[in-house]
């Protein structure tokens, strides 16, 4: 994508030279060219990058070049990057959800209680199957966050074929309290080291759908984790 935004400041070719050098090292963006007489700065890019990222590169809010957007609205043209960025794990959570309603047709009266189950159980088993496709890479990514695998890079390894366990113990409805037990352990483990690179900010891939899909660490991967915890949570609670 290219857009075309109003950058001040630049008073001399050398400042254009300054401009352009500094856009052309953000992250995603693949041509730039600056114009000192009109003032702008034509930016191709392979997706969307916020004003905040070209600001930072241009020295911050105090420095002496400001950039803005004038070709586009800059929230909307955000909106549409993080849907093309997390389309694969919107799809992926609408079908697990789409099914595990569906299941409920043939029932006589709502269960939540199966429902989540069914949910738990596809999840566990997609995420699982994704990861498997290249565990190697899977684990080379989760190891860079994950309190136990960075200790135990082996972890990483089991921790694939736990998820697929837990997939198929959720689906045959096998021992629901020790399941249940076993889920909410293993996701607060793992949300912890995903709290740590999230709140370290650290640019990272996500490998909550193994290295198929290049997904960044964010507030997405925590609420994905947390929803499970509470899930099992609940469940553990409603057998008391």
């Amino acid at each position: 994508m290219t857009h075309t935004y109003q950058v001040t400041g630049m008073t001399c070719g050398s400042c254009e030279a300054k401009v352009k050098s500094a856009l052309l090292l953000v992250e995603n963006v693949t041509k730039v060219e600056v114009s000192k007489a009109e003032n702008t700065a034509t930016i191709t890019m392979d997706k969307h990058v916020s004003i905040n990222d070209f600001q930072k590169a241009l020295g911050g809010a105090e420095g002496k070049y400001q950039i803005s957007a004038i070709s586009h609205n800059e929230a909307i043209e955000q909106s549409k990057s993080w849907l093309e960025t997390y389309n694969p794990l919107l799809l992926v959570f609408g079908y697990i959800s789409l099914v595990s309603i569906l299941v409920q047709i043939n029932n006589h009266h709502f269960d939540m209680m199966q429902l989540m189950r069914h949910f738990m159980a596809g999840f566990f088993l997609t995420f699982s199957f994704f990861k498997l496709l290249n565990i190697k890479g899977f684990a080379e990514s989760y190891v860079m966050y994950d309190v136990v695998a960075k200790v135990i890079p082996a972890w990483a390894y089991v921790y694939v074929f736990v998820e697929l366990g837990l997939g198929i113990a959720f689906l045959v409805d096998f021992n629901p309290f020790v399941t249940n037990v076993v889920a909410l352990v293993v996701m607060v483990v793992s949300i912890i080291g995903v709290l740590q690179a999230f709140f370290n900010k650290q640019k990272i891939q996500c490998a909550c759908l193994g290295v198929v899909f290049n997904l960044p660490m964010s507030m997405v991967t925590i609420i994905e984790d947390a929803l499970m915890i509470v899930m099992s949570g609940f469940m553990i609670f409603s057998m008391k």
